[in-house]
């Protein structure tokens, strides 16, 4: 799965905080129209292949949100401008949330970012906040399948202290994660909650655009996992992710 266009976070950093909320079914229209809101190239990076907006429909129409994980950062605007899918996957021979020694094998990140929201260090943070859900959850490793040529996605795996291993056109990075702990586990909740009441204030300051909000929330119809296997849907970047 391909990468996705996401920010170097060594280019700019971001604010001391960011609001990053989970997202679930009702949110299906709002990621769909994140994700068709890239250009060619962003998409191209993002699922391994131009996908289009049919494709991205299945893509997102698919997404199993009662085993992944979605996470997003809303604008002021409540405009969904950075994304992240962090897929499970289970062991070979294994049925899935079962693994040797009570933990699951790896997840795999895919995130997205829009143009105008790029530079800002919003990649690095999501894929900081899915290291910190996945260790939370007994997952022993993150990796991510990049185009070889999304530098900004392979950059960002080698800044966390990812093992990258280039095969040709693509790429491959794989991150151990350390056991959750009491302290992570209250740093994911302080932050979920942080988030979720950020969300609710940003709704109540922008009330022309609440029943906009709710209707977008009952989803729309079809997707596919993460632009599924570049045809169809297949989780964090169908095919790679993008990242820049």
């Amino acid at each position: 799965m391909p990468a996705s266009p996401v920010a170097s976070s060594a280019e700019r950093p971001a604010t001391s905080w960011v609001p990053i909320r989970s997202l679930g079914p009702r949110h299906r229209r709002r990621i769909a129209a994140h994700l068709t809101a890239l250009d060619e190239r962003a998409r191209y990076l993002r699922f391994g292949y131009p996908a289009t907006d049919a494709q991205i429909e299945r893509y997102v129409g698919a997404i199993d949100f009662a085993h992944d994980e979605v996470f997003g950062i809303f604008n002021r605007q409540l405009e969904l401008i950075a994304l992240a899918h962090l897929a499970h996957r289970a062991p070979r021979g294994q049925h899935h949330g079962e693994s040797q020694h009570g933990r699951r094998a790896a997840s795999e990140f895919g995130v997205s970012v829009l143009p105008q929201a790029r530079r800002r260090g919003f990649g690095k943070r999501l894929f900081e906040h899915a290291m910190l859900h996945a260790r939370n959850r007994g997952v022993d490793t993150i990796f991510i399948h990049a185009l070889s040529e999304n530098t900004a996605m392979v950059k960002l795996a080698k800044s966390a202290g990812a093992i990258v291993e280039r095969d040709g056109s693509e790429s491959e990075a794989w991150l151990e994660l350390p056991p959750g702990s009491f302290a992570s586990h209250l740093d994911e909740f302080v932050g979920e909650r942080a988030a979720e009441l950020d969300y609710r204030l940003k709704i109540r300051s922008h009330r022309p655009g609440e029943s906009g909000v709710r209707h977008g929330g009952h989803g729309a119809s079809g997707g596919a996992p993460g632009p599924a296997s570049q045809t169809d849907a297949k989780a964090p970047g169908a095919h790679k992710d993008a990242a820049r």
